[in-house]
């Protein structure tokens, strides 16, 4: 392998400056214009020959060239073989590779091949060959960058024929330029964090960062170093495991690839649009899919005419983290302020909280199909999502234990209670039960009846729902009468009717048989 030398006549020079003149090896290599290892490494090879400056001066510059380095070789009789730039720059984009790495598996395959500094001498010209775009380097799997076009498609409304403009997604990532576009009808935050959650399902993985344009859909208070990113776009970031990083305000060149990628989408699919008309954002969305895919099988000249699909499949899929099992669902947030009855009303329907909350201020995350509330970031319930306006969604868990207890009354329990005291007592709550339209009402009877087990005696009671039953009543205040005249005690001083029939009353109050004849 031959040895790196100077340039015919340095090594002269470089000598005589250290031996003859004495100047430091700093100096020496300044005033010879080479660097100071090679200054060091050419001093070291003469004395290890056991020259000095009398031997030097005595021989001419080929003689002190051939016996320090050797036989130079004849130009043209050995070409080294040279890596291709443009492949170094692909393999550099993905992670952990380094010039240095390359130049060691390059080696392995030539190792009489460029040295290290040849090598990265040949790929730095060239990258100075490509241009000021290529200063900004971006690692396979490691960016997404997104924003909305200025230039906008049209759909027509087919009752009114008038054109009505929508906006155009794009996003790109920025290894491989792989490019999404989606037609949404609004910058709002449901369409933002949509066409997002698409961009990633049509990417088929997720990237490590996103980087968005500072506007209201990801951000909600722009600031140059900690902006105050929207709420459920953050949730969307933890969701998919994606660092949200927003471009800088009036910082284009922190967004560089999707500024030009929304250029891209402009020239080769919004400008093909121009003379086709779209009554529907579905039907608009299908041609651009379509314009899309030949968007990305374009080649690229800057990349030896490899497309940005092809180069996506060879640099980015693998770097790509898979998409989770469950696709994000957007959420909104209120804050709302709970109810004496501990129930937040949201779009109209009232969801129960748990009962010491009441006056509280939560906050609710409603998606299509659930509502969460939270206080302080602490979930504190979750509930099926109700369309019904009016309506309450109550856990039983939630309410006071009064409330609980009055809220889970079991007829069938009642029935049972009042089966022990009697068959005359059983009837009569069962028909109390059934005879009041107002469930609270006949609930609240049927309970007061069952409360008289606790000042009467079971007998007493018994026998005055028979009475009562007798007189065709069906309330707890007809039971409760009987109870006080004290006819629930039996036939007066044991005097018996003859048939075993209840001795008739004698009570001011009542009439008798004579009186209806």
């Amino acid at each position: 392998m031959a040895r790196e030398r100077l340039p015919m006549g340095k090594t002269r020079e470089v000598l005589r400056l250290r031996w003859v003149q004495g100047l430091r090896v700093r100096q020496a290599a300044r005033s010879a214009g080479v660097s100071t290892g090679k200054v060091s490494q050419t001093e070291q090879r003469a004395t290890r020959l056991g020259l000095d400056w009398a031997a030097v001066e005595a021989m001419s510059d080929l003689e002190l060239e051939r016996l320090l380095y050797g036989e130079p070789e004849a130009a043209g009789t050995r070409e080294r073989p040279k890596p291709d730039p443009l492949e170094l720059h692909l393999e550099l984009k993905k992670k952990g590779v380094t010039l240095e790495l390359l130049h060691l598996e390059y080696l392995q395959e030539h190792p009489d091949g460029l040295r290290y500094s040849a090598f990265c001498e040949l790929y730095r010209q060239w990258r100075k060959r490509r241009g000021v775009v290529m200063r900004q380097e971006h690692r396979a799997g490691e960016a997404m960058f997104t924003d909305y076009s200025g230039k906008k498609p049209v759909i027509i409304d087919q009752a009114s024929g008038e054109a009505i403009e929508v906006e155009l997604f794009v996003a790109v990532l920025g290894a491989s330029n792989l490019t999404y576009v989606e037609a949404t009808a609004t910058q709002r935050v449901a369409d933002w964090i949509g066409a997002n959650v698409r961009a990633l399902e049509y990417f088929g993985g997720v990237p490590e960062t996103t980087v968005p344009d500072q506007h209201k859909g990801a951000v909600v208070e722009a600031c140059r170093y900690e902006p105050g990113l929207q709420r459920t776009f953050a949730e969307m970031g933890r969701h998919y495991g994606m660092a949200v990083v927003p471009a800088r305000p009036r910082k284009p060149r922190d967004k560089a690839k999707v500024e030009v990628a929304v250029q891209v989408a402009q020239r080769w699919i919004l400008a093909r649009l121009r003379h086709e008309r779209f009554y529907t954002l579905e039907d608009l969305n299908r041609r651009i899919r379509e314009l899309l895919e030949d968007l990305n099988a374009r080649p690229m000249k800057k990349y030896g005419g490899l497309s940005r699909r092809g180069l996506f499949e060879r640099l980015e899929r693998a770097a790509l983290r898979p998409l989770p099992a469950e696709r994000f669902e957007p959420a909104e947030w209120e804050r709302q302020r709970v109810g004496n009855d501990y129930h937040v009303k949201l779009d109209g329907h009232f969801y129960s909280v748990p009962h010491d909350l009441v006056h509280e201020l939560v906050e609710a995350r409603m998606t299509v199909t659930t509502v969460e509330i939270f206080v302080l970031n602490r979930r504190v319930a979750s509930h099926v999502r109700s369309d019904e306006v009016g309506g309450h969604t109550t856990v039983p868990e939630h309410m006071p234990p009064s409330h609980r207890w009055w809220a889970e009354k079991d007829p069938a329990q009642m029935m049972t209670s009042a089966s022990r005291v009697g068959v005359h007592t059983e009837t009569m709550v069962r028909l109390i039960l059934e005879s009041n339209f107002n469930r609270d009402t006949a609930w609240r009877s049927a309970m007061g009846l069952m409360a008289l087990i606790e000042t009467h005696d079971a007998g007493e009671i018994e026998r005055a729902c028979e009475v009562a039953l007798g007189c065709n009543s069906r309330s707890y205040k007809s039971v409760e009468r009987i109870l006080k005249l004290g006819a629930g005690r039996g036939v007066d001083d044991g005097q018996d009717a003859g048939d075993g029939a209840p001795a008739p009353l004698t009570h001011d109050n009542v009439r008798g048989p004579h009186y209806y004849h």
